[in-house]
């Protein structure tokens, strides 16, 4: 993949175009991307007769399972697209596993049994080694802007665009969510008390590293997280924030919530992405208008879903501390620790491919930008790649 390929989509942070070519994309940017980001959607003027025409449909499967904040936010954002533009797109959202599962959706996009998806990237890792690096792994990028600067200024964007169109579908965008909470049934205080216990998480670096510290990791798609926590069948599960995780009954099921130290609150998937895609042949069904619209609505949605997030876990942690929940932090030592471990697991998923390898070093690029300052020349010295 050459440097070419990467910057042809020239594309900002959020995924959005250059200026707008006509005085209707101006428009319909302005409302949907105006004050306050993604929230001012809601109130844009009314495009066009929107219900009077069908559009073309985009049924849409999302990894939130139905009545969390997450999908509530994601039926909100499908129920306006028709609106802004001018009915010429219809998404019908789906919650997760109501047609395919959640590791399924990348086949399901590309065979049109859905035209889009808004998954959990991380769940590409299963697919192709440079999908562990479409989002958060342990110790590196480690805030939501250092993702828009690697996706953004780094041209992660393209790159990412490009190994998606292997699998017929087009990336519109990354979607922010919020770090990662592990709930335990048991207490975990430090890292030699991972040893030996069953945990669920998502695969890829995440999975591995704590392999390293003696976890006996097991995979399992959101749906199935909870049901595992109540049977016993594993001890404790890496899944999503504070919020969604109460909404799915997880202090009912566990007693502690097991985090970093304070100074890195999660240490494994801090910045836990989703992300928006559709079918190719859906996409080349739209104009070009409306191509170019559909990614600046995307953008918006990402800041929309996050802020709608961050509010839902500023209510709910105190239900945590209601419900008898302990929260766990690990300590300096322990970060230290996950460091040694987590930064060979890079440079060897790295070295699993070409496209792998190529990706990770524009994330080698961010990490080193004196602006986010992840790791140094001294922390990476000795590792090397193959591609």
């Amino acid at each position: 993949m050459t440097d070419d390929t990467i910057n042809t989509e020239n594309r900002d942070a959020g995924g959005n175009s250059g200026p707008a070519d006509t005085s209707r994309r101006q428009f319909l940017r302005n409302a949907a991307l105006g004050a306050a980001g993604g929230a001012v959607i809601a109130g844009a003027p009314y495009i066009g007769d929107a219900q009077a025409q069908d559009g073309i449909r985009l049924r849409i499967q999302s990894s939130w399972q139905p009545g969390t904040v997450g999908y509530k936010t994601f039926e909100k954002w499908a129920a306006r697209v028709q609106e802004l533009t001018s009915g010429e797109v219809r998404v019908e959202p789906f919650p997760a596993g109501a047609v395919v599962g959640d590791f399924d959706m990348p086949d399901a996009v590309r065979d049109g049994v859905i035209e889009g998806q808004n998954m959990f990237t991380v769940y590409w890792a299963g697919r192709m080694p440079a999908g562990v690096f479409f989002s958060s792994y342990p110790m590196a990028l480690s805030m939501p802007h250092h993702w828009d600067v690697m996706y953004g200024a780094y041209g992660g964007f393209g790159y990412v665009k490009d190994l998606y169109a292997r699998f017929g579908s087009v990336f519109l965008g990354h979607v922010h969510h919020d770090m990662n909470l592990i709930h335990s049934k048991v207490p975990l205080r430090s890292f030699d008390d991972f040893k030996g216990k069953k945990i669920r998480f998502p695969g890829g670096i995440v999975a591995e590293t704590f392999a390293e510290v003696g976890v006996r990791t097991t995979l399992l798609p959101g749906s199935d997280v909870y049901p595992a926590l109540e049977r016993g069948t594993i001890e404790a599960a890496d899944f999503v924030g504070p919020a969604v995780n109460y909404e799915l009954g997880f202090h009912q099921v566990t007693d502690y919530i097991i985090m970093g130290p304070t100074s890195t609150p999660c240490l494994h998937q801090p910045v836990d992405l989703m992300d928006i895609a559709i079918q190719k042949r859906t996409w080349d069904r739209l104009s070009s208008q409306t191509q170019d619209l559909m990614h600046d609505l995307v953008a918006a949605y990402s800041r929309e879903h996050y802020a709608a997030i961050q509010a839902a876990n500023r209510a709910a942690w105190p239900k945590y501390e209601e419900a008898g929940v302990e929260v766990i932090h690990l300590t300096e030592e322990d970060a230290q620790r996950f460091r040694k471990v987590a930064i060979p697991k890079w440079f060897e998923w790295a070295n699993k491919g070409e496209d792998a390898a190529g990706l990770f070093k524009i994330h080698l690029q961010a990490m080193q930008d004196p602006a986010i300052a992840v790791i140094s020349e001294e922390d990476i010295k000795g590792f090397t790649l193959d591609a």
